[in-house]
C-alpha cells in the first residue's frame, strides 16, 4: 500500500471540499471517501487504487446513518451498515428483495462493516482489473485494451458490454434498488440533487474507467425507495458457484403486483450478467397484462437476454440467467403476501 494523507471531517461540506479539491474520482484517484473500507482498502493493498488522500466519513453517520419507513416509502442513509438494513423489521416485511439482496452478499463480518453507499459503488471483480501484472485493462489503464475479451472471461458480462470492457458489476443490493425504481440523493460542491438510481451507473462504451455519473467530491447521501403494490411480493434469487461469500454468476431481483394470476405490474433487475445494475424492461413488458405461468416467465426471460453477447467461456450465462429469472418469477408469484 502506498502512502496517503488521512482526514476525518466533522461535517459533509468539509468532506466534500476535501475530496473535490484533490481531483477526479477515477481508478487511480487523488482522493477517496472511506466508509466501511471493505472495497477501498482491498484495492489499495493490491495497488489498483492509489489515492493521495483518504477522507474518512464515518463521523457523518449521525446525518446519513438512519433508516426511515413510512407510507411514502423507505429512506436509507448511505452510511447505514448492510447488516442493519438486512435485519430491519420494516425492510424484511415490506421490502424483502432488499433484505435478501443484502443477506446474500459478502460475509457476516463484511456486512457488519460495509455501508449501503459504498456497496453500490464497489468495483468489478475482474481479475484483469485487480491484478496489476496485466497491463491491458481499460478500467485501470485507459486506452490499454481489454485482456478479458479473449482471455479468462467465464464470470464476465453478457449485457451492456462493449469492445472496450466486459467487466461485470458485482453487487447485489443495487439490483434490488433498480427493480424498485429507487432514487439516490447526492450532495456535492454545487448543490444537492436527486436522480433515479437507474441513472447512477453507466455502461463502458467510450470511457470504461468511468463507472458512475458522480463528479469529483460528490457524496451519496442516501436512497429513496417509493412505496408500491409490488414491494411485498418481491425476492432476490442468486445463483453462484458456492452457497456463501461468493459473487453471482446470475441473479434476479423481482417485484410483482398480481391480480389473481394476472400481472398488473412487474419489476425485474438482473445481476451477475451485466456491466452495470441492469433493469430488464423488455421482460417486464412481456409479462404485464398477462397470466404468469412458466411459459410466460420463459418468454420474459428470452426477452431479457435478447441482446446478450458472449465471449467463449461465458457462453453459458444467457441460459443460466434465463433459468434464474424464470425461477425467481415463479417463486415470487407463489409468495403469500
Amino acid at each position: 500500500m502506498r502512502a496517503f494523507a488521512y482526514s476525518r471531517p466533522a461535517d459533509a461540506p468539509t468532506a466534500i471540499r476535501a475530496a473535490a479539491s484533490s481531483g477526479n474520482v477515477l481508478t487511480i484517484a487523488p482522493a477517496q471517501f472511506l466508509a466501511g473500507g471493505t472495497t477501498l482498502i482491498d484495492l489499495m493493498k493490491l495497488d489498483v487504487m492509489r489515492p493521495e488522500q483518504v477522507v474518512d466519513i464515518n463521523g457523518l453517520r449521525g446525518d446519513f446513518g438512519s433508516i426511515e419507513a413510512d407510507a411514502d416509502g423507505l429512506h436509507l442513509g448511505a452510511l447505514v451498515r448492510m447488516a442493519e438494513a438486512a435485519e430491519h423489521p420494516a425492510i424484511r416485511k415490506t421490502y424483502p428483495v432488499i433484505a435478501q439482496s443484502l443477506q446474500l452478499a459478502a460475509s457476516a463480518q463484511l456486512r457488519n462493516m460495509a455501508t449501503l453507499g459504498g456497496n453500490v459503488l464497489q468495483r468489478t471483480r475482474c481479475n484483469y482489473f485487480r491484478d496489476t501484472s496485466h497491463s491491458h485493462c481499460n478500467k485501470r489503464v485507459p486506452g490499454s485494451g481489454c485482456d478479458a475479451l479473449g482471455g479468462v472471461n467465464r464470470r464476465h458480462a453478457v449485457l451492456g458490454t462493449s469492445d472496450a470492457c466486459i467487466a461485470t458489476y458485482p453487487g447485489d443490493f443495487a439490483q434490488a434498488l433498480i427493480a424498485l425504481d429507487a432514487g439516490v440523493a447526492i450532495v456535492g460542491m454545487s448543490s444537492a440533487r436527486k436522480l433515479a438510481f437507474a441513472d447512477l451507473h453507466v455502461t463502458p462504451e467510450r470511457d470504461p474507467q468511468r463507472e458512475t455519473v458522480l463528479a469529483p467530491g460528490d457524496f451519496i447521501a442516501g436512497f429513496i425507495v417509493p412505496a408500491g403494490a409490488w414491494t411485498k411480493r418481491s425476492l432476490y434469487l442468486k445463483v453462484r458457484d458456492r452457497e456463501s461469500y461468493e459473487f453471482a454468476l446470475a441473479s434476479a431481483a423481482v417485484a410483482l403486483d398480481l391480480e389473481g394470476r394476472d400481472v398488473r405490474e412487474a419489476r425485474i433487475a438482473l445481476g451477475g450478467v451485466a456491466t452495470k445494475p441492469w433493469r430488464a424492461r423488455e421482460a417486464e413488458a412481456e409479462l404485464r397484462g398477462h397470466p404468469l405461468d412458466e411459459a410466460a416467465a420463459r418468454r420474459a426471460a428470452e426477452a431479457a437476454f435478447a441482446t446478450a453477447v458472449t465471449r467463449g467461456q461465458n457462453d453459458f450465462k444467457p441460459e443460466l440467467g434465463r433459468r434464474t429469472l424464470v425461477r425467481a418469477l415463479l417463486q415470487a408469484a407463489a409468495m403469500e403476501v
